[in-house]
């Protein structure tokens, strides 16, 4: 068994708790549908938010919407790099998988400029 990450983002329509969970709940779906994931194969989930988003912890709705109480996450602040994309979350899921596993990214709203895939 191998570990790898699965990365997502999204731009974010206001700092508010109700628009951060709109995008985390429109993101987060989608990178478990796209890649098949099953939450037991969870290592661990890593929440990226830019600075200007702090209205609320993204993990938040994840355990609560999609009841990972055991799926360990940590949320944290972007660095702030000039002229990067503002109001955005990025999500990297850490899964336990084996070595054949592919991980599809997701990108969706004004993150998806951010990466072609």
């Amino acid at each position: 068994m191998v570990v790898k990450g699965i990365r997502g983002a999204i731009t974010v329509s206001e700092n508010s708790a109700g628009a951060i969970e709109t995008a985390v709940m429109e993101l987060l779906p989608q990178m478990i549908e796209k890649n098949k994931i099953n939450p037991d194969k969870i290592s661990h989930v890593i929440f990226t938010l830019t600075d200007d988003l702090n209205a609320a912890f993204p993990a938040k709705f994840a355990r609560q919407n999609l009841n990972w109480e055991h799926v360990a996450m940590m949320c944290f602040h972007e660095l702030n790099v000039p002229n990067s994309l503002k109001m955005c979350l990025r999500i990297l899921i850490v899964l336990n998988c084996d070595e054949t596993f592919c991980p599809d990214f997701v990108y969706l709203k004004g993150a998806s400029n951010l990466r072609i895939n």
